[in-house]
């Protein structure tokens, strides 16, 4: 490993342990001086954008993706608001999970402690950046920013105003570090840094994600790709069933929730697909039929592929189904464990979905826009787990935690014969 990436990695290992014991005061008041100092120096923060979307300019980059990467002090406020509201949250650390006193007498608790040293990888927007640092932050973890080469820039700066707004403060200062270098060989040594690095979390689409579960030594928690579905039971209000899948895939298509996929059963076929192929394409969804979608109107013949896609885009695939367990087999084999809706009144079929979908999410008579960290209540979020270990779904503050076990005794023995009680000399 490169000496700037380890003189990085071992400042914030070293903040870490600092950062671990501090109680909530602490915490809350060094992020609202961050809060206060992007503000402050807005000014700095806009320059050094500047810099990062005139580059992107000259290399051809779409005006879409340009906005995404701008800043201005209207969005650098509101960056720091967000900071304000993590401010506003609940301390995870030190909540007791369970505990009990043991038949021995000993007294047990589990209790919530910070992961570490927390690796982020992610494309696009530089507020990630700063959301990914309040969140690490508040819940007792030193991070590690991996960001786009395309907000270098923009990220230095953040980084370095943060940094020096904490060094007036009790958290320290090397608590959040940026890696540095714009190559690849950059993210390979945080992918690698297994002893520093206690979790990686990428942010950012299939590709990224795919590479760092494949190629990190650093265990990893998987988010973000979601190719999520909406079924349409035979049992389905159609109205309501049209209003929720458009409302799925065309509120804001760009994201993880929204749908990707809609299987209708094929005893309501005919009332339904109608009526939702007129509303999608209203919205100016192109859907991805199979040949019993196409028989109710104009359709893009769907492909195997589109039945894996996670378009991001106003397209979404579709297929008539023979019943509620055809529509789980479809999901199971193509979705990825994001979000999946079913849409109908009858109990039986919604509690049958429910059990039988394996998804970090299900959704019952409600849009798949609503799995979100901020919309479950948590106040803000890290990413949506589709993994199974550790923590699934959006990832809030508690997310961020590990436990440990601490049992507390009044000189426990434990003998061949059972648990004996140490008298003291005195």
């Amino acid at each position: 490993m490169s000496e700037e990436f380890l003189k990085v990695a071992g400042a914030a290992r070293e903040a870490a342990a600092e950062l671990a014991p501090l109680p909530r005061a602490p915490k809350d008041r060094a992020l609202r001086a961050v809060a206060d100092a992007l503000v402050a120096r807005a000014g700095e923060i806009v320059a050094a954008n500047a810099e990062d979307v005139e580059r992107a300019r000259e290399q051809g980059t779409s005006e879409a993706m340009i906005d995404r990467l701008r800043l201005d002090e209207a969005r650098i406020a509101a960056i720091a608001e967000a900071v304000r509201q993590v401010a506003d949250l609940p301390d995870p650390v030190g909540e007791v999970v369970r505990g009990s006193t043991l038949p021995n007498g000993l007294e047990l608790r589990q209790l919530r402690v910070p992961l570490g040293v927390i690796g982020i990888i992610y494309e696009g927007r530089p507020n990630v950046t700063v959301d990914a640092a309040a969140l690490c932050l508040k819940s007792g973890n030193a991070v590690l920013l991996r960001g786009s080469s395309s907000a270098y820039a923009s990220n230095t700066a953040l980084v370095r105003i943060m940094q020096e707004a904490l060094d007036g403060t009790e958290v320290p200062s090397g608590a959040v570090q940026l890696v540095p270098g714009l190559t690849r060989d950059s993210v390979k040594e945080l992918m690698r840094a297994r002893g520093l690095v206690d979790v990686l979390i990428p942010r950012g689409g299939a590709s990224l994600i795919n590479s760092v579960v494949e190629e990190s030594t650093v265990p990893v928690i998987e988010t973000g790709v979601g190719n999520c579905h909406v079924y349409v039971d035979a049992d389905a209000d159609v109205d309501l069933a049209v209003e929720i899948l458009v409302n799925a895939k065309a509120q804001r298509p760009s994201v993880c929730n929204a749908a990707e996929t809609f299987l209708v059963h094929a005893g309501i076929a005919a009332e339904f697909v109608p009526k939702a192929l007129a509303a999608l394409g209203e919205a100016g969804v192109t859907v991805h039929g199979d040949a019993e979608i196409a028989r109710f109107g104009e359709v893009v013949p769907v492909t195997e592929d589109d039945f894996y896609a996670e378009y991001l885009s106003l397209d979404i695939a579709a297929a008539v189904v023979g019943s509620l367990e055809e529509a789980v087999a479809h999901i199971r084999r193509y979705g990825s464990g994001h979000t999946d809706a079913i849409v109908t009144r009858s109990q039986g079929a919604a509690r049958r979905f429910v059990s039988l979908v394996d998804s970090a999410a299900v959704a019952v008579n409600a849009s798949t826009r609503f799995t979100d960290g901020g919309e479950f209540g948590f106040g803000a979020e890290i990413g949506i787990s589709t993994q199974k270990l550790h923590a699934r779904g959006p990832m809030g503050l508690p997310e961020l935690t590990s436990t440990k076990w601490v049992y507390t005794g009044e000189g426990h023995l434990r003998t061949p014969e059972g648990t004996v009680i140490a008298r003291s000399g005195s």
